[in-house]
């Protein structure tokens, strides 16, 4: 048993002895070059990584300029459209002071008004949509 023990004892002290050994230059050279081959890898692939991403960021925030340039342009359709209206029923209401013939001429050109600002309008909110 002594044998034994003596022998298991050695095996262990051997052991840990080469555990601390030193490598040759050309293996550390070798160690070194290949970690670095794989960092310059790694950095690679996550630049590749992040410039699909930053790609695909700035496509959905495109497409959300977008659609708020089109929220914009509706929202001045609206306006406009509106401020048209008011300005019909202003130019009728003035109207109704003239008489005959006048008040004919004057509803017609209050109509032609009302008309070429709501062309306008959907001509401005056709060219501001994308």
């Amino acid at each position: 048993m002594y044998i034994k023990l003596t022998t298991v004892t050695a095996l262990c002290i051997v052991a840990l002895a080469g555990c601390d050994s030193a490598k040759s230059p050309n293996a550390v050279s070798n160690d070194v070059a290949q970690a670095r081959e794989k960092a310059a890898n790694e950095v690679a692939g996550a630049r590749k990584e992040a410039a699909k991403a930053d790609e695909k960021a700035s496509e959905k925030v495109n497409d959300r300029n977008q659609d708020l340039n089109n929220v914009e342009a509706k929202g001045n359709y609206d306006v406009a459209l509106a401020k048209a209206d008011g300005d019909h029923k202003i130019a009728l209401d003035k109207c109704n002071v003239l008489g005959g013939d006048a008040q004919s001429r004057c509803k017609d050109l209050a109509d032609a008004d009302y008309k070429a600002a709501k062309a306008n309008a959907k001509a401005t909110e056709v060219a501001a949509t994308q």
